[in-house]
Protein backbone atom coordinates (compact mmCIF):
# COMPACT_ATOMS: atom_id res chain seq x y z
CA UNK A 1 0.00 0.00 0.00
CA UNK A 2 1.36 3.08 -1.30
CA UNK A 3 1.79 6.15 1.60
CA UNK A 4 -0.74 8.89 0.50
CA UNK A 5 0.57 11.79 -1.97
CA UNK A 6 1.88 14.90 -0.25
CA UNK A 7 1.91 18.88 -1.78
CA UNK A 8 3.97 20.72 -1.64
CA UNK A 9 8.03 20.33 -0.25
CA UNK A 10 7.05 17.06 1.14
CA UNK A 11 6.03 15.78 -2.84
CA UNK A 12 10.07 15.43 -2.80
CA UNK A 13 9.95 12.63 -0.15
CA UNK A 14 10.83 9.36 -1.81
CA UNK A 15 8.15 7.01 -1.83
CA UNK A 16 8.99 2.79 -0.64
CA UNK A 17 9.58 1.21 -4.08
CA UNK A 18 8.21 -1.68 -4.11
CA UNK A 19 11.11 -4.31 -6.07
CA UNK A 20 13.57 -3.59 -3.31
CA UNK A 21 10.54 -3.99 -0.44
CA UNK A 22 9.55 -7.64 -2.01
CA UNK A 23 13.19 -8.58 -2.12
CA UNK A 24 13.48 -8.00 1.51
CA UNK A 25 9.91 -9.88 2.18
CA UNK A 26 11.51 -13.06 0.33
CA UNK A 27 14.61 -12.50 1.91
CA UNK A 28 12.51 -12.88 5.16
CA UNK A 29 10.30 -15.94 3.97
CA UNK A 30 13.83 -17.57 3.46
CA UNK A 31 14.38 -16.79 6.41
CA UNK A 32 11.49 -18.17 8.21
CA UNK A 33 11.61 -21.11 6.32
CA UNK A 34 14.42 -22.23 7.70
CA UNK A 35 13.49 -21.31 11.52
CA UNK A 36 10.48 -23.71 10.40
CA UNK A 37 12.87 -26.51 9.44
CA UNK A 38 15.80 -25.98 11.51
CA UNK A 39 14.75 -27.99 14.81
CA UNK A 40 14.00 -30.87 13.29
CA UNK A 41 17.04 -30.82 11.05
CA UNK A 42 19.14 -30.36 14.03
CA UNK A 43 17.34 -32.89 17.20
CA UNK A 44 19.20 -35.57 15.86
CA UNK A 45 22.47 -33.95 16.49
CA UNK A 46 21.82 -32.41 19.53
CA UNK A 47 19.30 -34.62 21.61
CA UNK A 48 22.61 -37.36 22.23
CA UNK A 49 25.38 -33.95 22.59
CA UNK A 50 23.21 -32.53 25.40
CA UNK A 51 21.24 -36.08 26.11
CA UNK A 52 17.74 -35.39 26.39
CA UNK A 53 14.44 -37.71 24.93
CA UNK A 54 11.98 -37.53 23.14
CA UNK A 55 10.01 -35.65 25.98
CA UNK A 56 12.11 -32.87 26.17
CA UNK A 57 12.04 -32.03 22.12
CA UNK A 58 8.72 -31.87 22.58
CA UNK A 59 8.99 -29.29 25.17
CA UNK A 60 11.41 -27.34 22.81
CA UNK A 61 8.67 -27.32 20.11
CA UNK A 62 6.24 -26.22 22.41
CA UNK A 63 7.82 -22.76 23.80
CA UNK A 64 9.01 -22.29 19.66
CA UNK A 65 5.67 -22.78 18.60
CA UNK A 66 4.16 -21.05 21.83
CA UNK A 67 6.62 -17.68 21.40
CA UNK A 68 5.84 -17.95 17.66
CA UNK A 69 1.69 -17.29 18.10
CA UNK A 70 2.45 -14.63 20.58
CA UNK A 71 4.91 -12.66 18.18
CA UNK A 72 2.24 -13.04 15.19
CA UNK A 73 -0.32 -11.17 17.53
CA UNK A 74 2.31 -8.03 18.18
CA UNK A 75 3.67 -7.92 14.98
CA UNK A 76 0.37 -7.57 13.11
CA UNK A 77 -0.54 -4.88 15.91
CA UNK A 78 2.76 -3.01 15.65
CA UNK A 79 2.71 -3.33 11.73
CA UNK A 80 -0.94 -1.62 11.71
CA UNK A 81 -0.34 1.50 14.03
CA UNK A 82 3.74 1.88 13.84
CA UNK A 83 4.50 0.16 10.81
CA UNK A 84 6.96 -2.16 9.22
CA UNK A 85 10.10 -1.41 10.02
CA UNK A 86 10.44 -3.08 13.58
CA UNK A 87 9.17 -6.50 12.78
CA UNK A 88 11.06 -6.24 9.86
CA UNK A 89 13.96 -5.23 11.82
CA UNK A 90 13.38 -7.63 15.35
CA UNK A 91 12.76 -10.78 12.98
CA UNK A 92 16.06 -11.36 11.33
CA UNK A 93 17.92 -9.94 14.82
CA UNK A 94 15.49 -12.54 16.91
CA UNK A 95 16.51 -15.12 15.19
CA UNK A 96 20.17 -13.84 14.53
CA UNK A 97 20.22 -14.42 18.40
CA UNK A 98 18.53 -17.87 18.45
CA UNK A 99 20.78 -19.57 16.18
CA UNK A 100 24.26 -18.16 18.43
CA UNK A 101 22.55 -19.59 21.28
CA UNK A 102 22.30 -23.32 19.83
CA UNK A 103 25.80 -22.85 18.80
CA UNK A 104 26.93 -22.73 22.63
CA UNK A 105 24.39 -24.57 23.85
CA UNK A 106 25.94 -26.63 26.65
CA UNK A 107 23.11 -27.60 28.53
CA UNK A 108 19.50 -28.73 27.60
CA UNK A 109 18.37 -25.39 29.61
CA UNK A 110 20.39 -23.24 27.38
CA UNK A 111 18.34 -24.58 24.05
CA UNK A 112 14.71 -22.80 26.25
CA UNK A 113 15.90 -19.55 25.47
CA UNK A 114 17.10 -20.02 22.21
CA UNK A 115 13.62 -21.55 21.16
CA UNK A 116 11.59 -18.43 23.00
CA UNK A 117 13.96 -15.99 20.53
CA UNK A 118 13.82 -18.20 17.36
CA UNK A 119 9.67 -18.40 18.22
CA UNK A 120 9.75 -14.50 18.38
CA UNK A 121 11.85 -13.92 15.66
CA UNK A 122 10.15 -16.37 13.22
CA UNK A 123 6.56 -15.06 13.95
CA UNK A 124 7.71 -11.75 13.34
CA UNK A 125 9.61 -12.80 10.14
CA UNK A 126 6.57 -14.66 8.96
CA UNK A 127 3.59 -11.70 9.86
CA UNK A 128 6.04 -8.87 8.82
CA UNK A 129 6.76 -10.43 5.09
CA UNK A 130 3.26 -11.70 4.18
CA UNK A 131 1.42 -8.77 5.32
CA UNK A 132 4.23 -6.25 3.43
CA UNK A 133 3.63 -8.75 0.09
CA UNK A 134 -0.07 -8.48 0.43
CA UNK A 135 -0.07 -4.45 0.94
CA UNK A 136 2.20 -3.97 -2.34
CA UNK A 137 -0.48 -5.72 -4.05
CA UNK A 138 -3.82 -4.35 -3.97
CA UNK A 139 -5.23 -6.26 -6.76
CA UNK A 140 -6.60 -9.25 -5.03
CA UNK A 141 -5.64 -11.32 -7.57
CA UNK A 142 -2.03 -10.23 -8.05
CA UNK A 143 -2.00 -10.76 -4.38
CA UNK A 144 -2.74 -14.14 -4.38
CA UNK A 145 -0.18 -14.44 -7.00
CA UNK A 146 2.27 -12.67 -5.06
CA UNK A 147 1.56 -14.39 -1.46
CA UNK A 148 1.90 -17.89 -3.33
CA UNK A 149 5.32 -16.95 -5.16
CA UNK A 150 6.16 -15.65 -1.29
CA UNK A 151 5.56 -19.25 0.00
CA UNK A 152 8.05 -20.54 -2.90
CA UNK A 153 10.86 -18.99 -0.44
CA UNK A 154 9.72 -20.42 2.22
CA UNK A 155 9.59 -23.77 0.83
CA UNK A 156 13.12 -22.96 -0.30
CA UNK A 157 14.13 -22.29 3.32
CA UNK A 158 12.68 -25.37 4.19
CA UNK A 159 14.64 -27.02 2.31
CA UNK A 160 17.91 -25.22 2.66
CA UNK A 161 18.53 -26.43 5.89
CA UNK A 162 18.40 -29.58 6.09
CA UNK A 163 20.45 -29.61 2.83
CA UNK A 164 23.30 -27.61 4.89
CA UNK A 165 23.25 -29.64 7.77
CA UNK A 166 23.66 -32.76 5.99
CA UNK A 167 26.28 -31.52 3.68
CA UNK A 168 28.23 -29.72 6.17
CA UNK A 169 27.78 -31.60 9.67
CA UNK A 170 31.28 -33.62 9.25
CA UNK A 171 33.07 -30.94 7.69
CA UNK A 172 32.46 -27.93 9.23
CA UNK A 173 30.14 -29.04 12.32
CA UNK A 174 27.06 -27.36 13.49
CA UNK A 175 28.78 -24.36 15.51
CA UNK A 176 29.80 -22.73 12.95
CA UNK A 177 27.02 -23.71 10.48
CA UNK A 178 24.99 -21.78 13.15
CA UNK A 179 27.41 -18.91 13.45
CA UNK A 180 27.63 -18.25 9.92
CA UNK A 181 23.69 -18.28 9.29
CA UNK A 182 23.62 -16.01 12.54
CA UNK A 183 26.03 -13.75 10.84
CA UNK A 184 23.51 -13.95 7.98
CA UNK A 185 20.43 -12.77 9.63
CA UNK A 186 22.19 -9.49 11.12
CA UNK A 187 22.79 -8.74 7.74
CA UNK A 188 19.42 -9.25 6.87
CA UNK A 189 18.38 -7.18 9.65
CA UNK A 190 20.72 -4.11 8.28
CA UNK A 191 19.02 -4.32 4.71
CA UNK A 192 15.57 -4.60 6.24
CA UNK A 193 16.09 -1.59 8.79
CA UNK A 194 17.88 0.84 5.72
CA UNK A 195 14.22 -0.16 3.55
CA UNK A 196 11.68 2.97 2.89
CA UNK A 197 8.36 1.65 4.36
CA UNK A 198 4.73 2.25 3.52
CA UNK A 199 3.33 4.50 6.54
CA UNK A 200 1.04 2.54 8.97
CA UNK A 201 -2.29 2.05 8.12
CA UNK A 202 -4.01 2.79 11.34
CA UNK A 203 -1.94 4.46 13.55
CA UNK A 204 -4.56 6.92 14.93
CA UNK A 205 -6.82 3.70 15.92
CA UNK A 206 -6.35 2.08 19.60
CA UNK A 207 -4.89 -1.87 18.79
CA UNK A 208 -7.20 -3.47 21.64
CA UNK A 209 -10.58 -1.85 20.27
CA UNK A 210 -9.46 -3.30 16.33
CA UNK A 211 -8.74 -6.55 17.62
CA UNK A 212 -11.96 -7.13 19.70
CA UNK A 213 -13.38 -6.00 16.76
CA UNK A 214 -11.88 -8.23 14.33
CA UNK A 215 -12.03 -11.00 16.52
CA UNK A 216 -16.07 -10.79 16.56
CA UNK A 217 -16.40 -10.86 12.87
CA UNK A 218 -17.94 -13.99 11.19
CA UNK A 219 -15.14 -13.99 8.37
CA UNK A 220 -12.42 -13.32 10.33
CA UNK A 221 -13.46 -16.45 12.44
CA UNK A 222 -14.16 -18.50 9.25
CA UNK A 223 -11.09 -18.06 7.68
CA UNK A 224 -9.43 -18.74 11.09
CA UNK A 225 -10.66 -22.01 11.39
CA UNK A 226 -9.75 -22.66 7.73
CA UNK A 227 -5.95 -22.09 8.63
CA UNK A 228 -6.13 -23.83 11.54
CA UNK A 229 -7.19 -27.32 9.73
CA UNK A 230 -4.48 -26.11 6.77
CA UNK A 231 -1.81 -25.57 9.11
CA UNK A 232 -2.54 -28.72 11.50
CA UNK A 233 -2.54 -31.10 8.25
CA UNK A 234 0.45 -29.24 7.18
CA UNK A 235 2.37 -30.11 10.37
CA UNK A 236 0.74 -33.73 10.57
CA UNK A 237 1.65 -34.40 6.77
CA UNK A 238 5.55 -33.08 7.09
CA UNK A 239 5.82 -34.60 10.60
CA UNK A 240 4.07 -38.40 9.74
CA UNK A 241 4.48 -38.77 5.68
CA UNK A 242 8.02 -40.83 6.25
CA UNK A 243 6.93 -42.57 9.49
CA UNK A 244 4.23 -44.09 7.73
CA UNK A 245 5.60 -45.17 4.71
CA UNK A 246 8.37 -46.58 7.15
CA UNK A 247 5.86 -48.81 9.10
CA UNK A 248 2.80 -49.32 6.91
CA UNK A 249 4.32 -49.56 3.59
CA UNK A 250 7.16 -51.02 4.53
CA UNK A 251 10.06 -48.70 3.10
CA UNK A 252 13.46 -47.84 3.96
CA UNK A 253 14.11 -44.78 6.11
CA UNK A 254 16.29 -43.30 2.91
CA UNK A 255 13.35 -43.97 0.67
CA UNK A 256 11.31 -42.31 2.89
CA UNK A 257 12.90 -39.35 2.95
CA UNK A 258 13.37 -39.00 -0.95
CA UNK A 259 9.68 -39.09 -1.35
CA UNK A 260 8.80 -36.44 1.87
CA UNK A 261 11.49 -34.46 -0.41
CA UNK A 262 8.85 -35.28 -3.28
CA UNK A 263 6.44 -33.65 -1.27
CA UNK A 264 7.86 -30.59 -0.59
CA UNK A 265 9.08 -30.11 -3.81
CA UNK A 266 5.46 -30.58 -5.45
CA UNK A 267 4.77 -27.97 -3.11
CA UNK A 268 7.33 -25.09 -4.34
CA UNK A 269 6.73 -26.12 -7.72
CA UNK A 270 2.93 -25.43 -7.82
CA UNK A 271 2.91 -22.56 -5.95
CA UNK A 272 5.63 -20.98 -8.77
CA UNK A 273 2.28 -22.08 -11.48
CA UNK A 274 -0.09 -20.44 -8.82
CA UNK A 275 2.24 -17.55 -9.14
CA UNK A 276 1.23 -17.54 -12.91
CA UNK A 277 -2.28 -18.90 -12.89
CA UNK A 278 -4.06 -16.64 -10.14
CA UNK A 279 -3.40 -13.82 -12.21
CA UNK A 280 -6.05 -15.04 -14.26
CA UNK A 281 -8.29 -17.00 -11.61
CA UNK A 282 -10.30 -16.76 -8.61
CA UNK A 283 -8.77 -17.66 -5.51
CA UNK A 284 -11.84 -18.48 -3.69
CA UNK A 285 -12.32 -21.07 -6.93
CA UNK A 286 -8.58 -22.34 -6.40
CA UNK A 287 -9.03 -22.78 -2.39
CA UNK A 288 -12.24 -24.79 -3.32
CA UNK A 289 -10.52 -26.98 -5.82
CA UNK A 290 -7.26 -27.27 -3.94
CA UNK A 291 -8.86 -28.50 -0.77
CA UNK A 292 -11.32 -31.12 -2.71
CA UNK A 293 -8.46 -32.15 -4.60
CA UNK A 294 -6.24 -32.71 -1.07
CA UNK A 295 -9.26 -34.35 0.66
CA UNK A 296 -8.93 -37.11 -2.30
CA UNK A 297 -5.86 -38.05 -2.69
CA UNK A 298 -5.19 -37.64 1.28
CA UNK A 299 -7.75 -40.75 1.40
CA UNK A 300 -5.58 -42.45 -1.45
CA UNK A 301 -2.34 -42.31 0.57
CA UNK A 302 -4.48 -43.52 3.97
CA UNK A 303 -5.55 -46.18 2.36
CA UNK A 304 -2.61 -46.82 -0.17
CA UNK A 305 -2.54 -50.80 -0.93
CA UNK A 306 1.13 -51.07 -1.55
CA UNK A 307 4.43 -48.80 -1.56
CA UNK A 308 3.96 -47.59 -5.07
CA UNK A 309 0.69 -46.22 -4.59
CA UNK A 310 1.87 -44.04 -1.85
CA UNK A 311 4.79 -42.89 -3.41
CA UNK A 312 2.45 -41.59 -6.36
CA UNK A 313 -0.03 -39.82 -3.70
CA UNK A 314 2.64 -37.87 -1.95
CA UNK A 315 3.62 -35.32 -4.66
CA UNK A 316 -0.06 -35.23 -5.96
CA UNK A 317 -1.32 -34.73 -2.50
CA UNK A 318 1.47 -31.67 -1.88
CA UNK A 319 0.44 -29.89 -5.32
CA UNK A 320 -3.24 -30.28 -4.49
CA UNK A 321 -2.82 -28.27 -0.95
CA UNK A 322 -0.26 -25.85 -1.78
CA UNK A 323 -2.50 -23.09 -3.02
CA UNK A 324 -4.48 -23.06 0.31
CA UNK A 325 -2.96 -20.86 2.98
CA UNK A 326 -1.56 -18.13 0.53
CA UNK A 327 -4.61 -17.61 -0.95
CA UNK A 328 -6.44 -17.82 2.16
CA UNK A 329 -4.32 -14.67 3.27
CA UNK A 330 -4.86 -13.06 -0.16
CA UNK A 331 -8.52 -13.38 0.19
CA UNK A 332 -8.20 -11.82 4.08
CA UNK A 333 -5.57 -9.35 2.84
CA UNK A 334 -7.99 -7.78 0.02
CA UNK A 335 -10.98 -6.89 2.69
CA UNK A 336 -9.21 -6.07 5.07
CA UNK A 337 -6.69 -3.93 3.66
CA UNK A 338 -6.57 -1.44 6.06
CA UNK A 339 -5.93 -3.44 9.24
CA UNK A 340 -3.70 -6.41 7.27
CA UNK A 341 -1.29 -6.58 9.89
CA UNK A 342 -3.83 -7.21 12.65
CA UNK A 343 -6.13 -9.51 10.40
CA UNK A 344 -2.85 -11.64 9.37
CA UNK A 345 -1.06 -11.73 12.85
CA UNK A 346 -4.64 -13.11 14.33
CA UNK A 347 -4.65 -15.71 11.27
CA UNK A 348 -1.37 -17.09 11.65
CA UNK A 349 -1.91 -17.12 15.67
CA UNK A 350 -5.16 -19.52 15.08
CA UNK A 351 -3.55 -21.24 12.11
CA UNK A 352 -0.58 -22.18 14.80
CA UNK A 353 -3.12 -23.09 17.25
CA UNK A 354 -4.00 -25.71 14.26
CA UNK A 355 -0.06 -26.83 13.88
CA UNK A 356 0.20 -27.93 17.53
CA UNK A 357 -3.18 -29.54 18.21
CA UNK A 358 -3.88 -31.23 14.89
CA UNK A 359 -0.69 -33.33 14.80
CA UNK A 360 -0.90 -34.22 18.37
CA UNK A 361 -4.34 -35.34 18.06
CA UNK A 362 -3.61 -37.29 15.08
CA UNK A 363 -0.50 -39.50 17.16
CA UNK A 364 -3.42 -39.90 19.90
CA UNK A 365 -5.69 -41.29 17.14
CA UNK A 366 -2.52 -43.33 15.72
CA UNK A 367 -1.70 -44.87 19.19
CA UNK A 368 -5.81 -46.28 19.12
CA UNK A 369 -5.96 -47.10 15.49
CA UNK A 370 -2.09 -47.37 13.78
CA UNK A 371 -0.03 -45.02 11.49
CA UNK A 372 -3.55 -45.66 9.13
CA UNK A 373 -5.59 -43.62 11.48
CA UNK A 374 -3.21 -41.11 11.91
CA UNK A 375 -3.10 -40.22 8.14
CA UNK A 376 -6.66 -40.27 7.51
CA UNK A 377 -6.91 -37.45 9.96
CA UNK A 378 -5.24 -35.48 7.06
CA UNK A 379 -8.40 -36.01 4.43
CA UNK A 380 -10.96 -35.11 7.16
CA UNK A 381 -9.44 -31.50 7.83
CA UNK A 382 -9.50 -31.21 3.98
CA UNK A 383 -12.86 -31.69 4.03
CA UNK A 384 -13.53 -29.32 6.81
CA UNK A 385 -11.72 -26.78 4.42
CA UNK A 386 -14.30 -26.90 1.69
CA UNK A 387 -16.88 -26.30 4.28
CA UNK A 388 -15.26 -23.60 5.73
CA UNK A 389 -14.19 -21.93 1.74
CA UNK A 390 -17.97 -22.43 1.07
CA UNK A 391 -19.11 -20.28 3.89
CA UNK A 392 -16.19 -17.32 3.71
CA UNK A 393 -17.62 -17.28 0.19
CA UNK A 394 -21.21 -17.01 1.29
CA UNK A 395 -20.28 -14.25 3.54
CA UNK A 396 -18.43 -12.84 1.45
CA UNK A 397 -21.39 -12.26 -0.57
CA UNK A 398 -24.28 -11.56 1.61
CA UNK A 399 -21.76 -8.71 3.28
CA UNK A 400 -20.96 -6.95 -0.01
CA UNK A 401 -17.54 -7.65 0.64
CA UNK A 402 -16.78 -9.05 -2.86
CA UNK A 403 -13.78 -6.69 -4.77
Amino acid sequence: MASTPQHGPLSRTPQPRRGPLMAAACASMLAFGIVMALLGALLPELAPRLEFGLARAGALFLAMNAAMLVASLIAGAVIDHVGFRIPMTAGPLLTGLALALIAGARAFAHLIPAMLALGLGGGALNAASNTLTADLHPEERRKNAALNLLGVFFGLGALLMPLLVGALLHSVGIPPLLMGASAACLLLAAACAAQRYPRPKASERAAIRDFGKLLSHPLVLVLGLLLMFQSGNEFLLGGFISTFLVSAMGLTVSAASFSLTSYWGAILAARLLWGRLLLAMDGRRLILASAGAAAAVGALLAAAPGPNVAIAAVPLLGFALSGIFPTTLGLAGTRFAGQSGSVFGLLFAMALLGGMTVPALAGQIGELGGVRATMAVAPAGFCAIVVMATLAGRLIRDRGLST
